[in-house]
């Protein structure tokens, strides 16, 4: 069985650091950096952002949903994207936020986390409000090839807190049975020798300390909302202060974009809050 992206990511980060780059083309962004919005000045702003940050971050999280405007064509540069990252070692995450019934989701896995698909990555966001049962394909190829899924449970936008808060048959919030039940599909896991499991939890920076008991996942956090959104290292630090080292990956995306064009700007805007979230989860 090939290593799990859990371990991956552990190591990936000592490496590095718990910084993950945003690439989100959006249309507002190209033009800012002087390009067209088109798949060409995609793949420019993509080949510019990996080779400033590749010995700086973690991973890169191309948003899906900026390539799958432009339709194939906007696909074929995503494909190279995943490519060139990983090439460049660094951990690529499909944010394409999937979620359906088992049949449908076990046909996403085989688009996004099969080792023979052009658009496979190093792992995937999933969306669990038709239950994380109906993911059991999906989980199961991620562990088999070595990949990881983060499933979104506390998600940074304020639009989400009254579903995600809303209380389960059992008492329970809906964010909280979603740790519960990946925590569990990681013990499965860790007990055929994983350190860190590979299913991961969205938790947004904006949450409150305390409000939710992250301490016993047993796999790794992808955290949104530091920069644009208002959230800061600081913040980071106090929410997660309960989880193992090295299990939380930081995606900042508009405050290090921003800053493009130009390479060494991209570099040092990238370098300067990788080593405040380091200090911070330290």
């Amino acid at each position: 069985m090939a290593e799990g992206f859990g371990d991956r990511l552990v190591r990936r980060i000592a490496a590095t650091s718990p910084l993950c780059v945003g690439l989100d083309p959006s249309a507002g962004l190209l033009s800012a950096w002087g390009l067209d919005d088109s798949p060409s000045g995609i793949a420019t702003m993509a080949e510019t952002v990996i080779e400033a940050v590749a010995l700086v971050a973690a991973a890169i999280k191309p948003q899906v949903a900026y390539f799958e405007r432009h339709g194939s064509a906007g696909l074929a540069v995503l494909e190279e994207v995943l490519e060139r990252g990983r090439a460049a070692g660094l951990l690529m995450i499909a944010d394409a936020k999937r979620g359906d019934i088992d049949a449908t989701m076990a046909a996403y896995g085989e688009a996004w986390l099969a080792d023979t698909s052009p658009l496979a990555a190093d792992a995937l966001t999933v969306t669990a409000y038709l239950g994380i049962g109906a993911m059991s394909d999906v989980m199961a190829l991620a562990s088999s090839t070595g990949r990881g899924v983060f499933c979104v449970v506390a998600s940074s936008n304020p639009e989400g807190r009254a579903l995600q808060e809303a209380q389960t048959a059992h008492g329970s919030s809906v964010e909280a049975m979603l740790l519960t039940q990946l925590a569990e599909a990681n013990a499965l896991e860790r007990d055929r020798g994983a350190g860190l499991g590979p299913f991961g939890a969205v938790v947004g920076a904006t949450r409150t300390a305390g409000s939710l008991d992250l301490s016993g996942l047993s796999g790794p956090y992808l955290v949104p909302g530091v920069g644009a959104q208002g959230a800061t290292p600081s913040d980071v630090g106090a929410l997660f202060k309960d989880v193992p080292r090295r299990s939380v990956l930081v995606n900042a995306s508009r405050s290090i974009l921003a800053t493009g064009p130009d390479r060494e700007a991209l570099r040092a805007a990238a370098e300067s809050l990788a080593g405040e979230l380091a200090e911070a989860l330290s």
